[in-house]
């Protein structure tokens, strides 16, 4: 099972993330995954680390969790993991590179 991680005060894996109404984002190594559980169904975001680059592969949200700010949540924690961990971002995938470009918070992240 992966270790909750992410929220605003930037928090290494392993130490417990800032609780949102809908529960906490894990990181799933084992999968290259985060994940954030809501009403029986998971949002994903996939990753691979590159030289200490962690690439975004991969944003997916049920359909009946579109639309609520859930992909959101997912990659703003994703991205804190980053920080955390002081690995760079890439956005492979168009919903985390457009996220990137708008919360200019993230972009000290870009290699």
């Amino acid at each position: 099972m992966g270790k909750a991680v992410g929220g605003t005060m930037g928090k290494a894996k392993g130490e417990p993330a800032n609780r949102h109404p809908w529960g906490s984002v894990r990181d799933n190594p084992e999968f290259s995954r985060f994940e954030l559980d809501i009403d029986g169904e998971t949002a994903l975001a996939y990753y691979r680390i590159d030289n200490d680059v962690m690439v975004f592969t991969s944003t997916q949200t049920p359909p009946s969790l579109r639309g609520q700010g859930v992909a959101s949540e997912l990659i703003r924690n994703a991205l804190e993991f980053a920080r955390a961990r002081g690995l760079k971002v890439q956005g492979d995938c168009a919903f985390v590179a457009d996220y990137v470009k708008k919360h200019p918070e993230f972009r000290d992240l870009l290699p």
